[in-house]
């Protein structure tokens, strides 16, 4: 049985640190897993109960949720603006969190990481998210982490695929993701 894990990346920049460390989940998935990663929140208008009217959803928010319902488990990568979660994230969590009640999360595992410039690795920001992700009706993995500090430096050279401890952990993460998600299929 093969599990999907949904990525979604919550910086939009072409070379952000924490769309590495996505880049190198889709690498590392174990068999039967895969890491999908999610293009296309940038597209996505502001969440607003106006145009979230069934027949006429946003073209780009309806591909979200489709994705997201396909997927047996999330993998959130948040970096970390302002001390919080990142406003693409914020805005995708709450796209997936209607119809009020039967959001594309579910009950599904989810799991936030991320890297970070500051001497945390952003643990703000994902424990933000986290948040948002439970009440928007996702299983969070609350014992599952890896918060990278000094992005800047520690990837200014290298890409989080080649470092080999970076590696490790988020092998370490994915299996466990992987995990949870085929214990809640096979429920």
């Amino acid at each position: 049985m093969s599990v999907r894990i949904l990525a979604l990346v919550g910086s939009l920049r072409a070379g952000s640190h924490n769309r590495q460390l996505a880049e190198a989940a889709v690498k590392l998935a174990p068999e039967g897993a895969e890491v999908e990663l999610y293009e296309g929140l940038a597209e996505i208008p502001f969440y607003n109960e106006d145009i979230d009217v069934e027949g006429s959803v946003p073209e780009a928010a309806a591909r979200l949720r489709a994705a997201a319902q396909a997927a047996d488990a999330f993998l959130l990568f948040s970096p970390e603006y302002n001390g919080t979660i990142p406003a693409v994230l914020k805005n995708a969590i709450d796209w997936l969190s209607r119809p009020y009640g039967a959001g594309a999360f579910g009950g599904k595992p989810v799991a936030v990481v991320g890297t970070a410039y500051g001497q945390y690795g952003g643990v703000w920001a994902q424990d933000e998210t986290r948040k948002a992700v439970g009440i928007a009706g996702g299983k969070v993995l609350e014992d599952v982490k890896l918060s990278i500090p000094g992005s800047v430096t520690r990837f200014a050279e290298t890409h989080p695929a080649d470092d080999a401890e970076v590696a490790a952990q988020l092998t370490e993460v994915i299996a466990r993701v992987h995990g949870h998600a085929g214990e809640t299929v096979a429920a």
